[in-house]
């Protein structure tokens, strides 16, 4: 287990598991849900930077990115409101 965690795998099923979620909501019809899948999936993508050893400013950037799909997000519900 220490070692599928270490590889990212860990990280990758769920990113797998977030892309089904995203088509399925796709299909039926909730193309707006998939702006705030967004932000999640990024800080994953960090998650997994820092699982593999990358250095500090590439999860930082994934963690950054992930603060204007934020933002994005929030602005497009409070929109809808």
């Amino acid at each position: 287990m220490d070692r599928f965690f270490a590889s990212g795998h860990a990280v990758d099923v769920v990113l797998a598991v977030l892309a089904v979620e995203a088509g399925w909501l796709w299909s039926r019809g909730r193309r707006d849900i998939i702006a705030a899948l967004v932000p999640g999936a990024l800080i994953l993508i960090g998650l997994r930077a820092a699982l593999t050893g990358a250095e500090w400013p590439v999860v930082a950037l994934w963690l950054a990115l992930s603060f204007p799909a934020h933002l994005f997000d929030l602005r497009r519900r409070l929109a809808k409101n």
